[in-house]
């Protein structure tokens, strides 16, 4: 029997994913771990983490816990990393409030996990020559980031906007290094960061559901495999791209 052709394995491939301790994240790097990959898995909470790792499947992968909110963690992942194949820049932080009742604090706090934190985080794995020749950075971007906004939500959209415009500029700047980046645009998926807006009722759940053409929210798993996608050597000729993956939210 010949051997299987998968155009999207990821054997040989060694892969970091930021906020591997639950909902994309997490997925993520169950899948990748499926298709062959070593994992570098971080989050800040060490239970859940240490869950995660226990349910990879394969060997060599590693666990860091780091809080990218914090300069020194940020610092301390891009030199305890191995030289990467691929990096997940997918934590993610959401506080919702209406304008007018915006805090500065909460809206430091939102900016610097969806948005500093990746960009320092790319700018040091890249600095320390942490990311191999022919290799994929892949960030968890939003449709909010494409003017699919709702109430509330401003903070949030900001930050993911920023996400896909960095995203596109590294694109342009570190094709020159053979580093491919580009984004997942995901519509509203069922993870705890959803369940953690708890002052939105079900029926509001179920008449935002039917806003979208296949009547249900996402899959983490679904995100997870456009990622794979985009950290495959089938996306060999694609950076600087936005994947929208939404239910047809977005058309």
């Amino acid at each position: 029997m010949g051997v299987t052709y998968n155009p999207f394995t990821l054997e040989g491939k060694t892969i970091l994913v930021t906020g591997a301790s639950s909902g994309i994240g997490k997925a993520t790097a169950l899948e990748c771990a499926k298709m062959g990959a070593k994992l570098v898995i971080t989050g800040r909470d060490e239970i859940r983490l240490n869950e995660v790792y226990n349910s990879l499947e394969g060997e060599g992968h590693i666990q860091i816990i780091a809080d990218l909110s914090i300069d020194e963690d940020i610092q301390r992942l891009a030199k305890e990393v191995p030289v990467l194949n691929g990096c997940v820049n997918n934590a993610g932080y959401n506080i919702m409030s209406v304008i007018q009742f915006i805090k500065k604090d909460d809206l430091e706090r939102i900016m610097n996990v969806n948005l500093a934190a990746p960009i320092i985080l790319t700018q040091m794995l890249v600095k320390n020559k942490k990311m191999a020749k022919d290799s994929s950075i892949v960030f968890t971007s939003s449709i909010s980031a494409r003017g699919r906004n709702s109430v509330g939500n401003s903070m949030y959209s900001a930050t993911k906007g920023g996400l896909s415009s960095f995203m596109k500029n590294a694109a342009l700047e570190l094709a020159a290094k053979r580093i491919r980046c580009n984004a997942v645009l995901p519509g509203m998926v069922e993870t705890p960061l959803k369940e953690g807006k708890s002052n939105i009722t079900e029926e509001q759940w179920e008449i935002n559901r039917q806003l979208y053409p296949l009547k249900r929210f996402g899959k983490p798993e679904e995100i997870a495999f456009g990622i794979i996608y985009l950290l495959s050597d089938a996306s060999a000729w694609v950076t600087g791209t936005e994947l929208i993956i939404d239910g047809g939210m977005t058309r």
